[in-house]
């Protein structure tokens, strides 16, 4: 695709954690040009340099650093928006740019459960764009959509499954996260409660990864959703990581392999739509797998496949279901914002972003 045939996209909430990550992102994106960058009252008017506590290890891109933060509303100039605005005012908000005719990718929960909304993972279950034409049709929109990726916890867990899943068939899943403070936003957990420790219990989080698991996992047929069925106990932690989501997962087949080897080859082998594609944000391999008994690490691994990749490791079996294994990925990138970017390109390679307003 060439430089004149760029998607003009904006982003909403582009000041904050996530919304910072989506101007990282597509600063520079081969497929879409940043023409927009919108937050709340308080920021408009203002350079995104002025606007913005940045927080990111690289400066901010140079091409946004100078943007005036605009308003969110329906007037701005761009044919997508990925949306990083806050839950309490996502619902309308997405909706009315959705009916205005934008492009809708959202990381906000409020649509994710919605009967007419896909929740995609890009690797995991693209057929769920196929919902489209329902939404359009029971909405009354026109070109407009809203595409969701699941919660950052979820993401990886949901990548590591799905092969193993269409083999073997999960039956059930027991998983322990441990999650980086990045994931509570810039303010959210104080430092004298993260410092020294661990925090066990994260609002929301674990129902979300029951849900959100068998939605991605489940089928698409008859324009309509049917969730996977399978049983999932989820316990999430706060711990005193900066980025980086790790994860232990022990899980039962309904047709377990006889050797760990069998689940090695499925995730080595594994090549999804967004990598048959070579889309510029898919992870190449989208499972990194490690041999050594004492990986993947929160500082080594978070940045494989340029935050992309989902690394798994200490694959055994278990003596309470099948196998056991540790997990990890970026949580803001291939847990947010990178997740929202690499639906957008699958719906680009696919033509389905063509009737834009």
């Amino acid at each position: 695709m060439t430089n004149d045939r760029k998607i003009k996209v904006g982003v909403l909430g582009a000041t904050g954690s996530v919304g910072q990550r989506f101007v990282q992102l597509l600063a520079e994106h081969p497929w879409f040009e940043l023409t927009t960058v919108a937050a709340s009252e308080r920021s408009v008017g203002k350079t995104y340099r002025e606007a913005c506590n940045w927080f990111l290890s690289a400066d901010i891109p140079a091409n946004v650093a100078e943007m005036v933060i605009q308003p969110i509303d329906t007037t701005l100039d761009c044919r997508l928006v990925f949306s990083a605005i806050p839950g309490s005012i996502a619902q309308p908000v997405e909706e009315a740019f959705a009916a205005a005719g934008y492009g809708v990718m959202s990381n906000v929960k409020v649509h994710r459960y919605d009967a007419d909304v896909p929740l995609v993972t890009a690797e995991v279950n693209p057929d769920h764009l196929g919902i489209l034409p329902v939404q359009r049709k029971n909405r009354g929109w026109d070109t407009g959509f809203i595409v969701t990726n699941s919660n950052c916890s979820t993401m990886p867990l949901v990548i590591a499954l799905a092969p193993l899943h269409r083999k073997f068939g999960v039956k059930s899943v027991i998983v322990h996260t441990m999650q980086a403070l990045s994931g509570a936003g810039y303010s959210g957990v104080p430092s004298l409660a993260a410092l020294d420790n661990v925090i066990p219990f994260i609002g929301g989080e674990e129902e979300k990864m029951v849900v959100e698991s068998k939605k991605m996992l489940g089928a698409f047929e008859a324009d309509r959703f049917t969730p996977a069925e399978f049983a999932l106990s989820a316990h999430c932690n706060r711990v005193s990581t900066l980025d980086g989501h790790m994860e232990t997962v022990s899980v039962a087949f309904h047709h377990p392999p006889a050797e760990a080897a069998e689940i090695v080859a499925l995730w080595e082998a594994w090549q999804p739509l967004p990598q048959q594609l070579g889309l510029p944000s898919a992870p190449t391999p989208p499972i990194i797998v490690r041999t050594e008994e004492n990986r993947p690490q929160t500082r080594l691994d978070r940045d494989a496949g340029n935050g992309m990749a989902v690394t798994v490791g200490r694959l055994r079996k278990c003596n309470v279901l099948d196998y056991k294994f540790v997990l990890l990925s970026h949580n803001t990138v291939r847990g947010a914002a990178g997740a929202s970017v690499l639906n957008a390109e699958l719906m680009l390679a696919q033509g389905m972003l063509d009737d834009l307003r």
